[in-house]
């Protein structure tokens, strides 16, 4: 409390009141009504120094100089940073029985959509898409194909930004597939003599007589013949 403050610093310190006031965010007059007594009655002091606000050699310092002005002191220790979780679109009630017929033209129009990004643009539910997808949703028969931004589930801007970040993350899939294919080394490079390891398989057993010297029974008829 800015007042508490003051009253702390008034009582505390030998600061003039336009250091008082400029610190607290209070008027001038305002801090001397509360020198005086006539504003904050009743207020306790709080002590700017054990809460960490203030240093004592600040307060030291601008009570030797009344040009001088405080400052808020360096935290002492570094608070990590909280990241608020972003709270699920809101659709009013009379717009609900709207989303079927939204999903269903997203489905569509953008096949580039993951269930996510449905999710994300228009409120809805995995398990909605996925029957919609199939078409066994209980009101099948009905839903028909609506612009989501014009049933007001959306904007159109919304639907532009998720429809540019949609194709950049399939671009994405794509380049990474595609490092991924050239990263592949040929077939020839990983079996010996260039043959595909099904052609091997698939080929007949070599003959274990291709080659090799004619048999005795082979041999005589030659010479028959000669004769």
């Amino acid at each position: 409390m800015p007042k508490a403050t003051a009253v702390w610093l008034i009582d505390n310190t030998t600061l003039t009141f336009e250091q008082i006031a400029e610190y607290c965010g209070l008027h001038p007059l305002e801090v001397k009504g509360i020198a005086d007594e006539d504003v904050a009655k009743g207020i306790k002091g709080q002590d700017p120094v054990s809460s960490g606000q203030l240093t004592r050699e600040a307060i030291e310092a601008a009570e030797k100089d009344p040009n001088k002005r405080l400052k808020m002191a360096a935290p002492k220790h570094k608070m990590p940073s909280v990241k608020l979780k972003k709270a699920p679109r809101y659709t009013p009630v009379s717009k609900r029985q709207d989303k079927p017929d939204a999903v269903y033209w997203l489905l569509r129009n953008h096949p580039e959509f993951g269930d996510a990004d449905i999710i994300k643009l228009i409120g809805t539910t995995k398990a909605t898409i996925q029957k919609i997808r199939e078409r066994s949703h209980w009101n099948a028969a009905a839903i028909k194909a609506v612009d989501p931004v014009t049933l007001g589930l959306c904007s159109q801007l919304e639907l532009d930004l998720a429809v540019t970040r949609a194709n950049q993350k399939r671009d994405r899939q794509v380049r990474k597939a595609e490092k991924r294919g050239e990263r592949l080394r040929p077939i020839e490079e990983t079996v010996g003599g260039g043959r595909h390891p099904a052609e091997a398989a698939e080929s007949p057993p070599r003959n274990p007589d291709e080659g090799a010297p004619a048999s005795d029974e082979y041999a005589l008829s030659a010479e028959l013949e000669q004769d």
